[in-house]
């Protein structure tokens, strides 16, 4: 098992980089495969004409040497008989020459026993050439010697020889140049073979580019035409479309990821604004019901039927003719009362600052002092940078009230309320706490629950009780925001805690 990855690791290493080459790169690599494909057949179909080139320069070498061989024997035979005759300086120097020549021609002949013809009459040329040059020097050293009878026979004796070898280089020059010429033949024979093959081979190679261009480009158009027709179909509004498949990181498989990837984001979108639409719905129950729930609770509040702008305007003009009279605590007390009911009818069905109603709950607390002879103690702890958040009108001052008459109204000592404003992390707390009767648990639950019966407010409370002020809370803030109550039980006070969440809100 080992041995097989091992064995087809590199295939699939070069698979893996292939996938993530550019088309430039992937045209230039084939462009390159082919061009040493045929680089290498050429290179090698010019090693094989080279050689055969060779051999056939071979053919004609022996009869060359041969022909060579007989032109140095002439000049050796000229010079030698010119010295004879003249005895001249310039005779003997040529003389020396060609015989030094012929020497080295000779030197190249064989001089191995053998059976073979060729090569045995090479042998004899040699050994008739080493005489013949032995007679030739005998003869000028008589000749120099002035022995006319002795050179006179040496003479005799080498032109003999030089006849035979001259016989013997004719005949073998024969014999080579008919072996040559059937080689030659055989030669011309395969060089034609040859040129068949390199055009066969040639063919061969041409067949096999043109298949790896088509294969390769068919990898590169297949992607394509499955693009193209996958944006057909999303130009015709089908977005239910599979992933089309990225096979290579190329510019065609980038286009193709992209594309897969804008087809995602498309159906995110419509799936988004469906959900949007839904959301929206659901938003306009809710304004629908916290209309509804507000609505409900300025009706309750204002038991009597009477208009709330006579009201305000009658408490107006009882101030005013109170502050002519110099009562000024009878005309700050009217100037309250009438502000407090005119907050009421100003805001309507709308949302408030946290200023706003910190504002009212203060004007509800000097009207009270004024009722009860300022039996109340009231203190305000606010962050002034949470004053701008934006809450449901006519939410705190109900539940001051609820403090004043189930908590500090009926108990012998001191009452006190105190009111606070923070930011804790990513919530904005409002608490509400008194020293008054305190709650029992199973009396909490009943409140929290909205089972407490309205007739428990003995008639002395405006009527909007804990759940309708949760209910238009958790309608504003979409279910993020949050009404608890702490008590620790009979006489031991009582905390509201109202949380929302610590994010802008803009006017409904």
């Amino acid at each position: 098992m080992n041995q097989e990855k091992c064995f087809r690791s590199p295939g699939r290493i070069i698979r893996k980089k292939w996938r993530y080459l550019t088309l430039q790169q992937k045209l230039t690599a084939l462009f390159l495969l082919t061009a040493v494909i045929i680089l290498a057949v050429n290179l090698y179909m010019f090693m094989l004409i080279n050689e055969m080139t060779g051999k056939v320069e071979e053919v004609y070498v022996s009869n060359v040497g041969l022909n060579e061989l007989s032109g140095a024997l002439d000049r050796v035979q000229d010079s030698m008989e010119e010295y004879l005759n003249t005895k001249s300086s310039d005779a003997m120097e040529d003389y020396y020459r060609s015989e030094q020549a012929y020497r080295e021609l000779m030197d190249r002949l064989n001089t191995r026993t053998t059976d073979n013809q060729i090569l045995l009459t090479e042998k004899n040329i040699r050994g008739l050439s080493e005489s013949y040059l032995k007679l030739a020097a005998e003869a000028i050293q008589a000749k120099r010697g002035r022995n006319v009878e002795k050179y006179g026979k040496l003479y005799e004796e080498a032109d003999r020889l030089y006849e035979e070898i001259h016989t013997f280089i004719y005949s073998l020059n024969n014999v080579q140049f008919k072996d040559n010429s059937r080689n030659y033949q055989m030669l011309l024979a395969s060089l034609r073979y040859m040129e068949f093959i390199g055009i066969g081979v040639l063919l061969l190679v041409l067949l096999g580019n043109i298949s790896l261009i088509v294969i390769s480009t068919k990898s590169v158009t297949r992607p394509l035409h499955q693009l193209a027709e996958a944006a057909g179909k999303v130009a015709d509004g089908n977005f239910e479309i599979g992933q089309l498949p990225v096979q290579c990181m190329d510019e065609v498989g980038i286009v193709t990821n992209t594309f897969n990837q804008m087809v995602e984001n498309i159906r995110n979108y419509i799936e988004q604004l469906r959900q949007t639409m839904e959301r929206e719905n659901q938003l306009k129950e809710r304004e629908l019901m916290m209309h509804s729930h507000l609505k409900d609770a300025q009706l309750k509040y204002l038991q009597a039927q009477i208009n709330p702008h006579f009201l305000f305007n009658t408490l107006n003009a009882g101030a005013q003719l109170a502050m002519m009279e110099e009562a000024e605590r009878t005309g700050r007390f009217l100037e309250n009362v009438a502000e407090f009911f005119r907050y009421n009818v100003r805001k309507n069905d709308k949302d408030a600052a946290l200023e706003e109603e910190i504002h009212l709950v203060d004007n509800y607390i000097y009207i009270l002092n004024v009722r009860f002879s300022g039996e109340i103690l009231y203190s305000k702890e606010i962050d002034e940078s949470l004053l701008e958040v934006r809450v449901p009108s006519m939410i705190l001052q109900p539940l001051v009230e609820n403090s004043f008459n189930y908590g500090i109204r009926n108990i012998d000592r001191t009452g006190r309320i105190e009111l606070s404003v923070y930011q804790k992390e990513d919530q904005i707390c409002i608490s509400i706490w008194d020293n008054g009767a305190g709650m029992e648990k199973e009396r909490i639950e009943q409140v929290l629950s909205g089972c407490a019966s309205e007739a428990d407010s003995g008639g002395g409370s405006n009527g909007v009780g804990v759940k309708n002020v949760m209910e238009r809370l958790k309608l504003y803030f979409h279910d993020e925001a949050a009404l608890r109550i702490f008590s620790e039980g009979s006489d031991a006070g009582t905390e509201v805690l109202i949380t929302i969440p610590a994010k802008d809100r803009q006017e409904v």
